[in-house]
């Protein structure tokens, strides 16, 4: 009797190693890329990249200077054996390659986008998600801003900074689950083109003794859509900030400062804890909608 339950379990086994051997797994289809030992590959991405995995030693890859979705590739030894790169971008896309060495690669250049509208490449439906974005996917925080980016109606009031015929202005503050979207709008009234060093979200104590260090605590932006780094005369330009979810008490301040480089035409927009609770759901939005 012993003899035939085990024979039965391995029967049971088998079978189950079969099913299982069977099942279409839905396997991410990688690009396949040629890089030599003296020249440089260039590949462009859609959005910034902000993760980079190596296969081996055999090949260096890091981002372009002052571009941060451009990765140069190249071999740091001739002639090796193949290996793999994987990439994944701020829109929470990840891109796997196969890399091989050449002595005469035939593109030095890549741009991805083309690449991801071919389905047989972009077959993956797990997107990937960010520990700062919660239980959001990158690519729906994306949606939100570019549908927010879109809207024509301005819902916030009265928090604006007027200065050196510079306006900056707070129009929207949107909510999703644990995250805020601050959507600003700047305008160039003045004949200087306006240069942008940062700008820093910040939280402040809003009465403050005179001889005082300002208590504030700096907050990281989750995300950023249309961060421009100049603003020409007679131009606006939007950009939308993405939080963490935060309320402060009454006697505290959020505010976003914005800092000119090699000038000091600053701007300060301050927004109160009313503002905050008082911030629309993206349910009112066409992404929604659609």
């Amino acid at each position: 009797m012993k003899k035939y339950f085990l024979l039965s379990i391995i029967i049971y086994c088998l079978f189950c190693n079969i099913n299982l051997s069977a099942q279409n797994y839905n396997y991410i289809q990688s690009t396949g890329i040629d890089v030599t030992y003296d020249k440089t590959l260039h590949i462009l991405f859609p959005s910034e990249i902000t993760y980079v995995d190596l296969g081996s030693n055999d090949i260096i890859a890091k981002k372009a200077d002052g571009a941060e979705n451009v990765l140069r590739v190249k071999a740091a030894v001739k002639n090796f054996n193949p290996t793999n790169l994987s990439v994944i971008t701020s829109d929470g896309i990840f891109y796997p390659f196969n890399v091989f060495y050449t002595d005469t690669p035939s593109q030095l250049n890549i741009e991805m986008l083309d690449i991801l509208r071919d389905k047989q490449f972009y077959n993956h439906k797990i997107p990937v998600y960010f520990s700062t974005m919660g239980d959001t996917s990158p690519k729906m925080v994306n949606d939100i801003m570019t549908s927010i980016y879109n809207e024509s109606n301005k819902t916030a009031r009265n928090i604006t900074s007027n200065k050196f015929k510079i306006n900056y202005q707070l129009t929207d503050i949107y909510i999703h689950d644990h995250l805020i979207f601050l959507k600003t709008e700047l305008r160039n009234l003045s004949n200087l083109p306006l240069d942008i060093d940062f700008i820093k979200i910040k939280v402040v104590d809003k009465k403050v003794a005179k001889r005082t260090v300002i208590q504030e605590n700096i907050l990281s932006e989750v995300q950023s859509y249309n961060e421009v780094k100049t603003i020409y005369p007679g131009t606006c330009e939007k950009t939308i900030f993405v939080i963490n979810k935060i309320t402060i008490p009454d006697d505290k301040l959020l505010v976003i400062e914005l800092f000119e480089k090699n000038g000091s035409r600053n701007q300060q927009l301050i927004i109160k804890n009313k503002d905050l609770l008082n911030a629309r759901s993206i349910k009112s939005l066409n992404y929604i909608k659609k």
